[in-house]
């Protein structure tokens, strides 16, 4: 059985990290989060010790490492992204091999650092790059590396997944601290395309957001037009009033990669590879991590060239004036309280905004709708 120190526990990923240790039959010892809302340790290692002061952790496992065999062999880092190499260089300093959350660190040179420091303690460290061992990515990848080196793919990403205001008022909405959009939901995806379709040649970003983001990156046997935000505003209606609220879409030459089951268990199967000494390292998330530094200081050349079908609204002028959930907060009140005035209005609005008669069309069959739900009646349908 093998002992591990857990650092960030009060976050949404770390209970994956829990599990997967606790699934592979080892044990955490020892865990460090500034938050003690960390109940959730209570499921898996109730008997863990807990530290909300880095000082007292580095005490308590210095202590155990003197003491030989009650020291730690892993060292799990779930904690802020801007905090990760600083905290994959304690786990290295005090004899313990690290595997750290996706992304490993915000810059490359970060990579660099820590693989000197990884040589000088002779102690390995190994990321998170789940999406590698997902069934559909494993047979799509097989399926490219079987087809001749010149054959090229058009590949679409499309990744919705909606954040309240806790959001950007959190460390999350720091690019200093987070990355950006594209770090904190993006940097998986990139590295999945990467190790499917080759090196990259051109990066090229239509739009940059705090909230969204999309471009295109032309890699050896693709091209891949990307979309990403946490904008609620930027879901079909199917999703954006279903169970989920969340759009995660993929096509290689307009066939959907089938992401609808099979991630379960993806962080258990990552530890078990890591325990076995084949885990990800540093230089498999390298390429991630120089893509998403890349987008992350590039000037947006905005809508120009042939960019992401999800932003044609911002082109020619006609984007966020045409979005009608750009009032969040005053749409889910008149929605959730049964306002059907407060709808009929913000259409009338939104008729004002738009001059895209696509757009405007959309936003008609949306706010019709909701008017309609407000009340629950079939009839009563207004007319823009």
């Amino acid at each position: 059985m093998k002992r591990f120190a857990l650092i960030g526990a009060a976050g949404y990923i770390a209970p994956r990290h829990m599990k997967a240790i606790k699934d592979t039959g080892n044990e955490i010892v020892t865990v460090l989060d500034k938050s003690d809302s960390v109940g959730i340790i209570d499921s898996y290692f109730p008997k863990a010790d807990f530290f909300t002061e880095f000082e007292r952790f580095d005490r308590h496992l210095e202590r155990l490492r003197r003491q030989g065999d009650q020291k730690v062999d892993y060292v799990s880092i779930c904690s802020p992204n801007y905090l990760h190499d600083s905290h994959v260089r304690f786990a290295l300093r005090i004899g313990a091999d690290a595997i750290c959350e996706k992304p490993i660190v915000l810059n490359p040179w970060n990579i660099d650092a820590l693989a000197e420091i990884s040589e000088r303690t002779k102690k390995n460290v190994y990321t998170i790059l789940q999406l590698r061992l997902h069934p559909a990515v494993r047979t799509l990848k097989n399926r490219v590396d079987t087809l001749p080196k010149d054959r090229r793919f058009d590949v679409d990403i499309s990744y919705v997944t909606p954040r309240g205001h806790w959001y950007m008022a959190s460390w999350k909405g720091d690019v200093s601290k987070s990355g950006g959009v594209t770090t904190n939901i993006g940097v998986h995806l990139f590295d999945m395309v990467h190790w499917i379709f080759g090196e990259v040649k051109e990066s090229v970003v239509h739009l940059s957001e705090p909230t969204r983001a999309a471009g295109v990156l032309e890699l050896d046997r693709a091209r891949v037009k990307w979309f990403l935000s946490l904008d609620e505003m930027d879901l079909p209606p199917a999703a954006k009033f279903g169970k989920t609220k969340t759009l995660r879409s993929i096509t290689v030459d307009g066939q959907e990669l089938d992401f609808s089951e099979g991630f379960t268990d993806l962080h258990t199967d990552s530890y078990r590879a890591i325990l076995k000494g084949k885990g990800f390292g540093l230089e498999d998330a390298r390429a991630s991590v120089e893509i998403v530094s890349h987008i992350r200081s590039a000037e947006p050349v905005g809508f120009k060239g042939d960019y992401h079908p999800a932003i044609r609204n911002w082109a020619n002028g006609n984007g966020p004036d045409c979005l009608v959930s750009k009032n969040t907060l005053i749409d889910d009140i008149a929605y959730t309280f049964g306002d059907i005035q407060s709808c009929q209005q913000r259409a009338t609005v939104t008729t004002a905004l738009c001059h895209n008669k696509d757009i405007l069309s959309t936003n008609q069959r949306m706010w019709t709708s909701r008017a309609k739900s407000a009340r629950g009646q079939e009839s009563g349908i207004f007319h823009i």
